[in-house]
């Protein structure tokens, strides 16, 4: 267990107060801020929803990861308030990605799949890397875990294009772009929840009368 951490009842949970936490964290926000750029303008290029959802997806990491690194060290109920706002984000960012994609049905064309697929490799071996700097802070308070499951999302979002580039290439319609968007909008939906959930459990802790000492 990394040291820093707040004891909550029996359980110690690690809160983020690690300077090589610290360093890691912003490495990953570097990596998901270069990728933003080329996988929106890839998707753009290539005509792929799914390439452009999980663009957003990396935007969203870098600057949720930003909001992670300000409110380590402060009080619990921020850190929980915090986690809550990174998970209404990924709520709107699946309801984009939904809309969308049904929007998208309706319209011809299919995404060029080797610009989609070569993209989504890179961005692959990017977010793996950053599952790998993050994977010894997977577990932790609310806004720590948010992190891990970002990126954590990342990567299986990515995995996910790659299949999408490979059903567009073998059945040369659109359908596996629109059906793996969807798919990562439930994936999106799932993780804002969980974290929603567990935010909410810690400020109920907070919030819950401590009993009177001496």
């Amino acid at each position: 267990m990394p040291h820093d951490a707040c004891s909550c009842g029996t359980e110690t949970v690690f809160t983020g107060q690690d300077p090589a936490f610290r360093r890691a964290l912003w490495i990953v926000i570097a990596i998901n801020a270069g990728m933003f750029v080329a996988e929106f303008v890839g998707g753009a290029l290539a005509g792929s929803l799914a390439l452009q959802a999980d663009s957003l997806d990396f935007a969203m990491d870098a600057a949720t990861y930003g909001l992670s690194l300000a409110v380590i060290g402060l009080a619990p109920a921020t850190r929980a308030r915090a986690a809550l706002f990174k998970a209404a984000s990924l709520g709107l960012i699946a309801a984009w990605v939904l809309a969308a994609a049904l929007w998208r049905a309706f319209v011809e064309g299919r995404p060029e799949p080797i610009t989609m697929g070569a993209i989504a490799i890179a961005a692959a071996a990017a977010n793996l890397a950053a599952v790998g700097l993050l994977w010894r802070w997977r577990e932790g308070d609310a806004n720590v875990r948010s992190v891990w499951l970002c990126s954590r999302n990342d990567a299986l979002g990515n995995l996910m294009v790659v299949a999408a580039a490979v059903g567009v290439f073998g059945t040369g319609t659109r359908w596996p772009d629109l059906i793996v968007a969807a798919a990562m909008a439930g994936l999106f939906l799932n993780t804002s929840w969980g974290t929603a959930r567990r935010a909410l459990v810690e400020l109920r802790e907070q919030r819950a009368p401590h009993p009177a000492h001496g």
